[in-house]
């Protein structure tokens, strides 16, 4: 059970992460049959500079993915400690909406609601700008860098943010 805690948690973050990557990849093909202006290609390369930094490096790599992985690794190390909804809502157990620290649950909600109300607003923005938008995010998830460290030496660089 612990190895399906911790897989499930990953792979449905990851599932999470895809479909969004695979919704907006499209939006992003459908903006480059429209004709950019040099003003909008300075807009596409700066934004997705931005995102490639701030969403991607910043927000992804420095914080969500290693705060995703310390908390899969919780199932297993931790057998007494978590109990059976835990294990059946790994991925949001991952992403720090349920057991967490009342802080991690508010910060974790608020993103989410932000994100949501970003993507009802930008579905709204006319092509090309909307895929614009949408490219600058689609490079802000690649932006990832691994380190090749044996997993029994990784130390999260982020708090698990577990309730106490």
């Amino acid at each position: 059970m612990k190895v399906i805690g911790y897989y499930w948690g990953i792979c449905g973050v990851l599932a999470l992460l895809l479909s969004a990557i695979f919704r907006l990849s499209l939006r992003v093909v459908e903006m480059l049959s429209y004709s950019i202006s040099p003003l909008q290609w300075i807009v596409l390369l700066l934004f997705a500079l931005y995102m490639a930094y701030a969403e991607g490096y910043k927000g992804f790599h420095l914080n969500f993915s290693p705060r995703v992985v310390v908390r899969a690794r919780y199932f297993l190390g931790r057998t007494e400690e978590y109990r059976f909804w835990h294990l059946l809502l790994a991925p949001l157990f991952c992403m720090g909406f349920i057991h967490a620290t009342r802080r991690r649950m508010i910060t974790s909600f608020s993103v989410t609601g932000a994100i949501i109300v970003l993507v009802l607003l930008v579905s709204m923005a006319p092509q090309p700008w909307r895929g614009i938008i949408d490219a600058g995010v689609v490079l802000g998830y690649f932006w990832i860098k691994s380190a090749q460290v044996e997993s029994s030496q990784w130390v999260s660089p982020v708090p698990p943010d577990f309730p106490v």
